[in-house]
């Protein structure tokens, strides 16, 4: 069985759309291979800056042949029919055969397709793969049709079994497929020939060419960090920078260089991000003192003076970028010591969304409403409503123009260096998370009642500016905000005071409502007033009695249409706020279902009163899913089912509730007064943990109900002869039902 060797070599493809590049190579050529008839027993894509790669092992060496049959029209059908059938099939009519069935006559082609050999399959799938290759931008060149990301100037194609290599015949807008590549551009130039994977991969590593990326990852960061080792510090993780580094190099040479003494007062994070953003530079920080003081990048090739010139010239650059960072810095320095002033007006003039207005109103509403949510999250209200007024302030600073992915980060230092509370510098930079399910959630009182709001004020937002999100479209990110609401709840244990009536959430989409009812009011003034007015200007005095008699009957029409505008007013924002908390809810059924809690036992929990309380509803559908997963759980839910069941018919049949005077003086059998003592028990240790809200010493207590329920249903039938035992029987049912309905709503679980 051959092995297949493949490598389209051209210009440098840029280096983040490498690694779907080489997963598509791979799915797109073996499921063609495999769509036509070829098998195989393993595959790999492998990539560097100038070529894309994929070895293909154990490919079978012809498709199989295949015997098809196909049902036709019945013989007697009309000529246009079986006219259709043979082109369809690019048979002959004496090629067809006539076959006998239940209707008649019918005609059945059968239609033989010998094997192909391996390489006559290979070229047409290569070739169409190459043509409709999905790159995420593309260029024509030269006077052919073939789009590649960049030029395409080579491509090889062998096939390899004991007998040798067999180069497959393929040619592409003029390029011919041979069994020659390149090695690196400086180090190695020339082609050379290669007879398998195995032999291209060596000759590569001489050629000066580390074709794994997950190799040169690997060299890159070791040689790194001995580099750091070396010099007293250590290289500051970027597992991004170094996908992208691997993929702009093929032969990785690490080399670390200082950052001059002038920039060390820069913080941290901005030499960061400038020597990444820019020179795709790995920062090296001082253990001893946090500061970052080296920087390591990676060439492309070995040089006799082991990348001094490199360095030199490197570095040349990094102080040029690094004189605009700090002249960012300065000025800034400037406005956040004088007040950050400048700043806030600045938010005026920065458009949020059209609809929704500036920043600056925008900071208007979270201030009021990171107010309204600090005494909830335990802050001081007027902390947060300061630090709420100036954590934006940063996006007119001219480092985060420069670099937007600071912002939050250089509001914490300029609120510092305003001589602000260091809640408030804290809140500024941390009130934009959690930005994913990787990042840190807040815990500081003062940032989670920033980030609550700010997270409220958008959801708010744009629910009442009906965005939201539809299918897999979310462009505002509104899932996300959702999700951080969440987390910083649940992860804070906020109680339900935060939306126990929805007050928080009406509170906050009442702005948003506003512009609707100040329009309702002004529409009715304009009508009314000029009205008024022209009644008294065209009536004679002696009519004044009648005037105010049409202003009074006028005054209270005007009065009763604004009180039911006020009240539509009213019913859109507790409908947008009802449906907000609905998808908070989906939100969080996504975020527990993650963790393993079934969507059944999500919505049983749902059911239970208090749901908009998200950490008392997380503690039940934790405790209720981890009670579940044990034997005794799954069996007393089965018990709780079937109570409930024969209950809820015999109370639908009888048309009362049984609910009180279980006694157990009428019970008739030993597994009938044990269940009155278990449930005794277990009552005694559910009320003061569902009253501490310690839901799983109260599930735990409610699994212990399993033995004892399941020997009542095998020894005792419920639905006596006797009335007086029967009503007895039913109402210790109602208590099972009491008791284990404390929790959730099981009725609503499966199983």
């Amino acid at each position: 069985m051959p092995d297949l060797l493949i490598e389209l070599f051209s210009e440098e493809i840029p280096a983040r759309m490498q690694a779907r590049a080489r997963e598509d190579l791979k799915s797109l050529v073996t499921n063609g291979l495999v769509e036509a008839g070829l098998t195989y027993a393993g595959a790999g894509a492998f990539s560097t800056p100038r070529r894309l790669v994929l070895a293909v092992e154990g490919l079978t060496a012809e498709s199989r042949a295949v015997r098809e049959e196909r049902k036709g029209p019945a013989t007697s059908a009309p000529a246009q029919a079986i006219d259709g059938f043979l082109r369809s099939t690019g048979l002959t009519l004496d090629q067809l055969e006539r076959r006998a069935d239940k209707k008649g006559e019918t005609f059945y082609a059968v239609v033989e397709k010998p094997g192909r050999a391996a390489a006559g399959i290979v070229a047409e799938v290569l070739e169409h793969v190459i043509r409709s290759f999905p790159w995420p931008k593309s260029m024509r060149w030269g006077q052919g049709s073939l789009r590649w990301v960049r030029p395409l100037q080579s491509i090889l194609c062998l096939l390899t079994d004991e007998g040798g290599a067999e180069v497959v015949p393929l040619t592409v807008d003029g390029i011919v497929a041979g069994d020659t590549t390149e090695g690196h551009r400086l180090m190695a130039p020339g082609r050379f020939a290669v007879t398998s994977f195995d032999d291209y991969a060596a000759k590569l590593k001489r050629a000066r060419v580390v074709l794994d990326t997950a190799e040169r990852e690997a060299a890159i960061w070791q040689g790194a960090q001995n580099l750091a080792f070396a010099a007293g510090m250590e290289v500051v993780e970027d597992k991004g920078l170094l996908a992208e580094v691997a993929g702009l190099v093929e032969w990785p040479v690490p080399l670390m260089g200082r950052i001059g003494e002038d920039f060390l007062r820069l913080p941290p994070e901005v030499l960061q991000t400038s020597m990444r953003e820019h020179q795709k530079f790995f920062s090296c920080r001082n253990p001893k003192t946090g500061r970052i003081e080296g920087f390591v990048t990676v060439a492309n090739i070995d040089t006799p003076d082991h990348g001094a010139t490199i360095l030199k010239g490197n570095q040349k650059v990094l102080s040029a970028r690094l004189s605009d960072a700090r002249f960012f810095w300065e000025n800034d320095l400037r406005v956040a010591q004088a007040g950050m002033g400048e700043w806030l007006e600045g938010l005026k003039a920065v458009t949020f969304h059209a609809k929704l207005g500036s920043q600056a109103e925008r900071v208007e509403r979270i201030a009021a409403l990171a107010r309204e949510i600090a005494p909830m999250v335990r802050a001081d209200a007027g902390l947060a409503e300061r630090a709420a007024r100036v954590a934006k302030a940063d996006l007119r600073s001219a480092m985060v123009g420069e670099f937007p992915e600071l912002q939050g980060l250089m509001g914490m230092y300029y609120a510092r260096e305003a001589g602000m509370p260091e809640a408030v510098a804290l809140a500024a930079r941390d009130h934009y998370s959690p930005l994913g399910p990787s990042d840190a959630v807040p815990s500081e009182p003062v940032s989670v009642a920033v980030a609550l709001a700010d997270k409220i004020d958008t959801l708010t937002g744009f629910w009442a500016i009906d965005e939201k999100p539809t299918g897999s479209k979310d462009p505002y990110a509104l899932r996300r905000a959702a999700l951080g609401v969440i987390r910083l709840v649940v992860g804070n244990g906020v109680r339900g005071q935060l939306f126990t009536d929805l007050m928080v959430m009406r509170n906050a989409a009442w702005p948003h409502f506003r512009k609707q009812w100040d329009s309702f009011l002004t529409q009715r003034e304009n009508v009314y007033t000029p009205a008024l007015h022209h009644f008294a200007y065209t009536n004679p005095k002696e009519n004044f009695t009648s005037l105010l008699e049409l202003v009074r009957q006028e005054n209270t029409r005007l009065s009763e249409e604004v009180r039911s505008g006020y009240a539509a007013i009213e019913e859109l924002v507790g409908a947008s706020c009802a449906d907000l908390l609905a998808f908070l809810h989906d939100r969080l059924k996504v975020s527990l279902r993650d963790q393993g809690i079934r969507p059944d036992i999500i919505d049983a929990c749902l059911a239970m009163p208090g749901n908009d309380d998200l950490t008392l509803l997380v503690k039940r559908a934790t405790a209720l899913s981890a009670t579940l997963k044990t034997e005794d759980g799954a069996n007393l839910l089965q018990g709780y089912k079937r109570a409930a069941n024969i209950l809820s018919q015999a109370e639908a049949k009888d048309g009362v509730e049984y609910s009180y005077g279980a006694d157990i003086k009428f019970a008739e059998t030993d597994e009938e007064r044990a269940l009155f003592a278990a449930l005794d028990k277990a009552e005694a240790a559910i009320t003061p943990a569902m009253a501490a809200e310690d839901f799983a010493t109260a599930m735990t207590a409610m699994a212990a109900l399993r033995q004892p329920i399941d020997a009542f249903f095998t020894a005792v039938q419920v639905n006596s002869d006797n009335p007086i035992i029967r009503r007895n029987r039913l109402n210790l049912l109602s208590r099972i039902r009491t008791i284990c309905s404390g929790v959730a709503d099981l009725n609503q679980v499966d199983g």
